[in-house]
């Protein structure tokens, strides 16, 4: 069925329901609220400033890390599965999909500061088409492989999403899903994709500079 045909069938108050459940769902940030237990104080003040498991992992160490990206994930599968087993309609479960990820990169209960979302992602993605989410780690693992880091390639296959979705499937409303969750994740990194690049911000700031007075 194409989504625009999906969503008119939709019944708009479950839809904005799950969306709403999904996203403070996804606002539970694992990571925050294990720092504020184990040392009083606030993840988002320390290291990157992130409440993901890769922060954390600075902070705590490797327990820490593992609890938080197994509570992040975890939230993003079920949020899904919940949807899903709930009805039978893909547009709740692509809204669910998009909302807890949105919940943890911006929580409302911690002033939308949250997390990157990556590990929400790839949760709720594994929920959602666990043959895109194989995709995905092939893809990152490609990448990582060539390129030897971790953010570029896992960014990389979340644009790469789309369009396996698509060839898959044929189904526009499940490749803008993905198109939009890249988008999410990807400016939710834009400052490591500027410590990446550090052209980037050379050039920003060069736009940025008045131009000097004619005389």
């Amino acid at each position: 069925m194409a989504w625009p045909q999906q969503f008119q069938s939709a019944d708009m108050m479950p839809a904005l329901g799950w969306a709403l459940g999904a996203y403070l769902m996804g606002g539970f940030a694992t990571g925050y609220y294990l720092v504020r237990f184990r040392t009083g104080q606030d993840i988002r003040e320390l290291g990157s400033g992130s409440t993901g498991a890769r922060n954390v992992g600075r902070i705590l160490g490797k327990t820490a890390f593992l609890i938080t990206l197994l509570g992040d994930f975890a939230k993003g599968a079920l949020a899904v599965l919940a949807a899903q087993k709930f009805s039978s309609n893909d547009l709740f479960a692509a809204v669910t999909l998009l909302f807890v990820v949105a919940g943890h990169i911006w929580p409302l209960s911690l002033g939308f500061r949250g997390g990157k979302g990556v590990a929400t992602s790839l949760g709720a993605l594994l929920a959602f088409d666990f043959q895109l989410a194989l995709i995905y780690g092939g893809v990152f693992l490609l990448g990582l492989a060539i390129m030897r880091r971790t953010i570029l390639p896992g960014l990389m296959a979340f644009l790469v999403l789309p369009f396996v979705s698509y060839w898959m499937h044929r189904n526009h409303f499940e490749a803008t899903t993905f198109a939009t969750l890249a988008v999410l994740v990807i400016f939710a990194h834009r400052q490591n994709l500027l410590e990446e690049f550090p052209g980037l911000t050379l050039r920003r700031s060069i736009a940025d500079k008045p131009y000097p007075p004619k005389t």
